[in-house]
């Protein structure tokens, strides 16, 4: 294994203050950014894009004198609001555009503008999603207080984002790797695998998924036990590849055996057996928990398949289910997705991967909840409510 090229080290996080006064987007990590009580547009900006009120609507707003139609798009805005098709702003005559929509339950939401056809970012939103596919915005409706996923005053852990070189993948890789407030090297801690989806990056749990935020809340409540997340890159091959299925689960596990858990251990003070350690990922995260995870039985004895499954699991993994006993070699297993993925095919799959489970006797948890579908409300749900409280119980 060679040695990693960089190192970089992000610090813990300050707590923060519950100000309600000022508006802090950008200053401290505030939980309502885009309330806006003092009215400052955002610099660079030109207008205040978007304002969240107290009572959960929604103000967007577009200085854009020469388009012809500007509307409101993306799955998750739109589920929340109920609606099926994109929602029309309204023009004015200086050429800005607004739309007010809600209220609407307090989360974060993806959206984009289509403006005369093109989906862009909202370019007066600071708050905008960093990861492989085209830029979004986020949309974040405060509650009372700090949610489950936000910053709060309590101790906080720390990430790392590693550089290493791949001999399997033949290039550099990167990885971040979440250790909890208080980490002693001189101790051993289980690990939690945590994979991403088809267009995610490494980063996509930490800026989107708020583990660490989340992790830190509930080792504060006392409801989970410390534990490392190590959240590598599982795209391995280019998503649009012709050839992507029959590919990627070869070439991730070799990565996973190869360089993901060897590197982990070798730099943090782990469990090194399978009892600590877990995988778990969302949507493409969650088929590679089962499609190599299950295969891998010799790593891993905890799992979780967020928003994924397989319509046939036991021809995808007949080792797993002929296993005569698997059932005392599977700690904890979750099959989890959001409250509006079950007509979908990703409940389909879900429910026949539940099937396949009950019908073998592995004790499993089935969970479908939440407001959501296939998005980060769902993952931030399940990763809180579920996987981390259930994981490396003694």
């Amino acid at each position: 294994m060679k040695p990693f090229k960089k190192y970089l080290f992000i610090s813990s996080l300050l707590a923060i203050p519950l100000a309600t006064t000022a508006q802090q987007a950008n200053v401290n990590l505030d939980w309502a950014p885009q309330k806006n009580t003092e009215q400052l547009v955002p610099y660079g900006g030109n207008v205040i894009s978007p304002e969240v009120k107290d009572d959960h609507t929604i103000t967007f707003r577009l200085k854009a004198p020469d388009a012809q139609t500007v509307e409101l798009t993306g799955g998750p805005i739109l589920l929340a609001l109920k609606n099926k098709g994109n929602i029309p702003f309204k023009k004015d005559n200086d050429g800005l555009w607004t739309l007010t929509v809600g209220p609407v339950t307090p989360n974060i939401y993806v959206y984009r503008f289509l403006v005369d056809g093109v989906a862009v970012a909202d370019p007066n939103n600071t708050l905008t999603g960093t990861s492989n596919q085209p830029g979004y915005s986020n949309l974040v409706v405060h509650g009372s207080g700090p949610a489950y996923y936000d910053a709060r005053n309590v101790p906080h852990g720390s990430i790392a984002r590693h550089i290493y070189h791949s001999d399997v993948l033949n290039g550099e890789r990167e990885m971040f790797v979440y250790t909890p407030p208080g980490y002693d090297p001189t101790k051993k801690y289980p690990v939690l695998y945590l994979l991403g989806g088809s267009g995610e990056l490494a980063s996509g749990w930490t800026l989107d998924g708020r583990a660490n935020f989340i992790a830190d809340n509930l080792l504060a409540e006392g409801k989970i036990m410390p534990m490392i997340i190590a959240m590598p890159n599982n795209q391995v091959i280019h998503r649009n590849d012709p050839k992507h299925l029959e590919k990627t689960y070869k070439l991730f596990e070799e990565e996973l055996r190869k360089q993901i858990v060897p590197f982990v251990d070798k730099h943090y003070t782990t469990i090194k057996d399978r009892k600590g350690r877990a995988i778990s990922g969302l949507s493409m995260g969650g088929r590679h928990t089962q499609a190599v995870g299950f295969n891998a039985i010799d790593l891993f004895s905890s799992f979780g398949i967020l928003s994924a499954g397989d319509l046939e699991p036991e021809k995808l993994n007949p080792a797993f289910f002929n296993d005569s006993k698997i059932k005392s070699k599977v700690d904890y297993l979750l099959v989890g997705l959001g409250g509006n993925e079950q007509q979908e095919a990703i409940g389909k799959r879900s429910a026949a991967t539940h099937a396949a489970l009950e019908k073998s006797g592995i004790k499993h948890d089935y969970f479908i909840g939440g407001e959501g579908a296939h998005d980060w409300g769902t993952w931030r749900l399940l990763l809180h409510d579920k996987l981390l409280p259930n994981l490396f119980k003694k």
